[in-house]
C-alpha cells in the first residue's frame, strides 16, 4: 500500500451519522480497537455493528480534527454477539427493530444471521415473529448478503461502491452474472459506466474483439459520445467508420450490426437528402415532435393585433422612441403573426424591439410569460424589461422521475396559461429543453423567440436557432443597424468587426476595448491575475469576484480555466488561519471562494434571504463559498440572493469560477471581461467562439496575448457544425424512417 499512498484500518461500526441512499455515500464513526474514527465516502449498505477493512487517506480540519477519507472497503458479518446486537438493532435488516433484534440475540447469539438467512423456522420460536414475518426477514437477509457478494465481485472489475449501487439497482441479484454475460451492460443509461472501462473488463474476461455486444455498445458509445459535441444524429457512413475504427474491426461488421441495431430499435435511421442519419430514439422523437408542433402552430397562430403602426406611434411619443424601420418590422411580425424569432448582435435595439412588443401586446390584453435557459440569462431579461422571467426549467416546473430525469409539470397535459411566450437567449437551448417548452404552450398562442444566431450554440445537443432560421418556415427579423449610442462602445464596434471577418482595432486605448501584447504563456497568466487582483480593482473599483470574469477557450493547457482558477485562487481568495478548506475530487475549496454550478441540479434546495424556499441550481449558476462545516461536510454558498447548501458528493457539482469557459459563459454578461489569447487547441480558435466572449462584456474588455491569435480567430469561420434533423424535418425532408 506504501506505493499508492493510501493507508489501510479495521474496525467495528459504531454509528451512521449520515447517509444517502441515492448514491451510498456516508459519514461513519468506526472503534479501530483504540480510538473513535470518522469515516467518510461511498459506504453504500454498511450497517452499525459491521466490521470494515477501509482504505484510504486522512483528511485533516483545523475546525474538527481529522477524517478518513475511505476510498476503498470490505466488509465482514458481526463478529461477536455484542456486535450482532447493534447491527441488528441498527434497521439494516427490515423488520427487525431494537426489541426484536436483542430476542434473536439471546436465543441464537453469533449464529443469528446463519439463522435469520438459512433456517427462517427456527425464527418462530421468538415471540412475535410469525411464520411469514420469518421468510421476510430471510428473504431480506438474503438480499443484503447477495448485495455485499455482488459489490465484493464488482469491486474485483474496478466497480466503486457507487458505481456497484447503480449496477444492483438496474440488475438486481442477477448484477453479477450480467456483467459476465456481457459487461457492456455497464453502458446502459441506467448504470453509466463509459464504454472504456467496460472494454477493459470485457478484455479481462478474455472476450473476443469481434463479439456482437461490443460492436453494439461501440456504435452507442460513438453515438452518445458526439452528442456531447452537439449532435443529434450522425451520418450511417460516418458513424460505421468512427465505430471501427475505435473498435479495430472491418467496417462491414459495424454496418452489419448498426441494421440489427436498427432492427430492434435500438436506433432510428432517417434519409435527409439521400443521406442515411442516424439517431438515438429519444433525440429522434425529440426533434420529430418539435417540427410537428411548430408547423401546427404556424397552421393555428395566434390572432392578429390590428392598428399595430397606430399603437407603435403612441408609444414613440409617450416615451419618446424613435424606432428604426427594422424594429417596426419586428413588432409588426410579432404582432401579426404566431411566431417570430428576433435576432441581432449587440447594440441592434433587441431590448428596445422586444419591450416594444411586450408592452404592445399587455396593452392588447395579452398575459405575457418571458424565460430564458440560465438563472443569470434570466435575471438579466427581468432586469431589461422590467418584469418577471423565469428560467425556462422554474416556468415548466421540473420535478424529478425515479431515475433522477428531469420530467416537466408543464406539458400538453397541463399547458401554461399564457397568451404569449417569450424566451430569451435562444442560441442556448438544445433539443430536449425546446421541445419541452413546445408541448407545455397551447395551440393560438404567440412565441417569440430572441437570439444572437451568430453566438455560439448551445451546450447540448441540437441547433435550435440555426435550424428554425434555415427552415425558412419561420417569420425571421434580423436587425442589422448598430445605434448611434452603441457605436460610441468600441467592445460593440469591434463585436460587429469580428463578426464580419475584420480585425478588431486593437491599438485603441482610451475605450472599453483594450488589447495587452505578451507573447509569453506565462506573462500572460501573471498579467491575467494582477489584472483582476490589483490593477482593475484600483483604477474601475470593480470587484475581483463580482465584476471581473476571465474568460478562455479551453479548460486545459498553462492559460485554460483549470490553471487560471488555481493563480487567481492563490492571488485573490489566498489562504489564512481563519477559512475552512476543504478538497472534492482533487479540487481545493476555500471560504470566500468565487464557485459556479456545473450542471444541472433540478432537486438542489435553497432558501432565499427572505425566508422563501425553493429547488434547482443551474449550470452556470455562479456564487461565493459563505462557510465550510468539516464535520458535517458541509460546503454553504451564495448566489445572489438564494443560499445552498452542498454535501460533500454533490460539491462535485462545483467548480472554481474565477476563469470560466467561453462556452460555460453563455447567457451571462460580466462588467469585466480578461481574455487570454494564445495559440491553444486548433479546434477552439474561431470566430463565433472570439465573437461569444467578446459580446459577455458590458463595460469592459482586455485581451491578454499575441494579434496573431486574435487573427487566427477572426479568419477561422468554421461555425461549429452540428448533425441535426430539425430543419429537414421541418421542411418535410425527412423519409424511409426505420
Amino acid at each position: 500500500m506504501a506505493e499508492t499512498g493510501l493507508l489501510e484500518m479495521t474496525g467495528t461500526v459504531e454509528q451512521i451519522i449520515f447517509r444517502n441512499e441515492k448514491n451510498g455515500y456516508a459519514v461513519i464513526e468506526i472503534n479501530n480497537g483504540e480510538e473513535l474514527v470518522t469515516a467518510v465516502g461511498n459506504l453504500p449498505f454498511v450497517g452499525a455493528g459491521e466490521e470494515l477493512h477501509v482504505v484510504g487517506n486522512w483528511i485533516t480540519s483545523q475546525n474538527y480534527g481529522e477524517q478518513f477519507h475511505v476510498e476503498a472497503f470490505e466488509r465482514s458479518k458481526p463478529a461477536n454477539e455484542a456486535a450482532m446486537l447493534k447491527y441488528l438493532s441498527s434497521g439494516a435488516v427490515k423488520g427487525v427493530g431494537p426489541s426484536t433484534a436483542k430476542k434473536i440475540v439471546e436465543l441464537f447469539g453469533g449464529t443469528a444471521l446463519e439463522v435469520m438467512e438459512n433456517e427462517p423456522e427456527r425464527l418462530c420460536s421468538v415471540r412475535g415473529i410469525t411464520k411469514p414475518k420469518a421468510e421476510k426477514i430471510c428473504e431480506e437477509v438474503k438480499r443484503l448478503g447477495g448485495i455485499r457478494q455482488m459489490m465484493v465481485q464488482l469491486g474485483g472489475y474496478g466497480i466503486s461502491p457507487e458505481e456497484a449501487v447503480r449496477v444492483w439497482k438496474y440488475y438486481g441479484a442477477q448484477s453479477v452474472d450480467r456483467v459476465r454475460e456481457n459487461p457492456y451492460c455497464l453502458c446502459e443509461d441506467g448504470v453509466s459506466i463509459g464504454f472504456d472501462r467496460a472494454d477493459r473488463i470485457a478484455a479481462s474476461l478474455e472476450r473476443p474483439q469481434d463479439d456482437i455486444c461490443r460492436v453494439r455498445a461501440g456504435i452507442l458509445h460513438v453515438i452518445k459520445h458526439n452528442m456531447g459535441n452537439g449532435h443529434t444524429c450522425l451520418p450511417a457512413d460516418k458513424l460505421t467508420s468512427a465505430a471501427a475504427r475505435l473498435l479495430g474491426v472491418e467496417q462491414s461488421l459495424t454496418r452489419d450490426v448498426l441494421e440489427d441495431l436498427k432492427a430492434d430499435t435500438s436506433v432510428v435511421a432517417c434519409t435527409f437528402r439521400d443521406r442515411e442519419f442516424v439517431f438515438l430514439p429519444g433525440l429522434y422523437r425529440s426533434e420529430v415532435y418539435s417540427a410537428e408542433r411548430i408547423k401546427m402552430l404556424l397552421r393555428f397562430p395566434a390572432p392578429s393585433v390590428t392598428g399595430v403602426d397606430d399603437r407603435l406611434a403612441e408609444v414613440e411619443r409617450e416615451f419618446g422612441i424613435q424606432y428604426a424601420e427594422g424594429q417596426k418590422q419586428a413588432v409588426r411580425e410579432a404582432l401579426s403573426k404566431g411566431i417570430l424569432i428576433l435576432t441581432g448582435g449587440p447594440g441592434t435595439g433587441k431590448t428596445t424591439t422586444l419591450n416594444a412588443i411586450i408592452r404592445l401586446l399587455e396593452r392588447s390584453g395579452e398575459k405575457v410569460l418571458l424565460a430564458a435557459p440560465t438563472g443569470r440569462a434570466a435575471k438579466r431579461m427581468s432586469e431589461l424589461t422590467g418584469r418577471e422571467a423565469k428560467t425556462i426549467h422554474r416556468l415548466l416546473q421540473v420535478e424529478w422521475d425515479e431515475e433522477d430525469r428531469p420530467v416537466f409539470a408543464r406539458n400538453e397535459k397541463n399547458l401554461l396559461e399564457c397568451d404569449a411566450l417569450v424566451i430569451d437567449e435562444l442560441s442556448m437551448v438544445d433539443t430536449a429543453l425546446f421541445e419541452a417548452f413546445l408541448r407545455a404552450l397551447p395551440l393560438g398562442r404567440r412565441l417569440i423567440l430572441v437570439g444572437d444566431s451568430d453566438q455560439l450554440p448551445s451546450v447540448g445537443p441540437g441547433n435550435v436557432i440555426g435550424d428554425l432560421i434555415a427552415s425558412g418556415l419561420l417569420p425571421v427579423v434580423q436587425l442589422r443597424q448598430v445605434f448611434r449610442q452603441s457605436m460610441q462602445s468600441l467592445i460593440v464596434r469591434n463585436a460587429h468587426r469580428i463578426v464580419s471577418g475584420e480585425m478588431p482595432e486593437l491599438d485603441i486605448r482610451n475605450e472599453d476595448f483594450f488589447f495587452l501584447k505578451c507573447t509569453v504563456p506565462a506573462n500572460i497568466g501573471a498579467t491575467i491575475v494582477d489584472l483582476c487582483n490589483r490593477r482593475l480593482p484600483e483604477s474601475y473599483g470593480f470587484s475581483s469576484l463580482t465584476e471581473i470574469q476571465v474568460l478562455s477557450p479551453s479548460r486545459k493547457g498553462e492559460l485554460g480555466t483549470t490553471e487560471l482558477n488555481k493563480k487567481l485562487q492563490q492571488a485573490i481568495n489566498p489562504p489564512d488561519g481563519r477559512k475552512t478548506e476543504i478538497r472534492v475530487n482533487g479540487s481545493l475549496f476555500r471560504e470566500g471562494d468565487k464557485v459556479m454550478q456545473v450542471r444541472n441540479d433540478y432537486n438542489l434546495p435553497w432558501n432565499r434571504l427572505d425566508g422563501s424556499v425553493g429547488e434547482g441550481v443551474f449550470n452556470g449558476d455562479l456564487g461565493i463559498i459563505q462557510s465550510i462545516d468539516r464535520r458535517a461536510s458541509v460546503i454553504t454558498v451564495r448566489m445572489d440572493d438564494r443560499i445552498v447548501s452542498y454535501e460533500t458528493e454533490t460539491a462535485a457539482e462545483l467548480e472554481l469560477a474565477y476563469a470560466m469557459t467561453v462556452h460555460k459563459s453563455q447567457g451571462n454578461e460580466f462588467p469585466a471581461v480578461v481574455m487570454p489569447m494564445y495559440r491553444g487547441a486548433p479546434q477552439l480558435a474561431y470566430r463565433n467562439l472570439l465573437y461569444t466572449a467578446v459580446t459577455r462584456a458590458k463595460s469592459l474588455l482586455i485581451l491578454v496575448g499575441t494579434p496573431e491569435t486574435v487573427r487566427s480567430m477572426v479568419e477561422n469561420n468554421r461555425k461549429t457544425r452540428r448533425y441535426t434533423g430539425l430543419a429537414y424535418l421541418l421542411t418535410g425532408g425527412g423519409e424511409d424512417e426505420v
